[in-house]
């Protein structure tokens, strides 16, 4: 699994609203990237809605905010659809950006559930891994942000 310290792997993938979401383009920007197992199960779906309800307020830290599993794109479009998910969903069903980030689990083949904050530079800063315990990654992904301010973000809530 990359580490904090690494230079985070790049990527280019379509999302649910048809634009190419292309890690590298998104330097100068903070940015979110949470891998979750599988699309319309319990757990993904609780975490994907915290992520949601909370997407404008990441955005106000300083982040972007991207999700990816191993659903094909139709299946994270219709997740994202049926959830009210704005933020872009990649499906990764090839499973190229979940082997880069080192996040599959060995025998199930899925990602496990991990969120990295990728750095303006493009380093990751932060990991976050609960498997059980969703909301701990909205929660510690706030908690970083907030404690770790970038030049322009609205802390003034926090």
């Amino acid at each position: 699994m990359i580490a904090v310290g690494e230079l985070a792997p790049d990527f280019a993938a379509t999302d649910c609203h048809g634009q190419t979401v292309r890690l590298s383009e998104l330097r100068g920007r903070r940015v979110v990237l949470f891998f979750f197992p599988r699309a319309f199960t319990v757990g993904c779906t609780i975490e994907n809605r915290a992520f949601r309800d909370n997407h404008e307020r990441i955005r106000e830290l300083g982040a972007e905010l991207v999700g990816v599993s191993v659903d094909t794109l139709t299946t994270q479009c219709d997740f994202a659809e049926q959830e009210g998910i704005h933020f872009a969903l990649l499906g990764d069903d090839e499973r190229r950006i979940s082997r880069a980030w080192g996040v599959l689990w060995p025998v199930l083949n899925i990602d496990r559930r991990v969120t990295f904050i990728v750095g303006a530079d493009g380093v990751v800063e932060h990991v976050i891994h609960h498997e059980v315990r969703v909301y701990r990654h909205l929660d510690d992904v706030l908690k970083y942000l907030q404690a770790h301010p970038t030049p322009g973000s609205n802390t003034a809530s926090a």
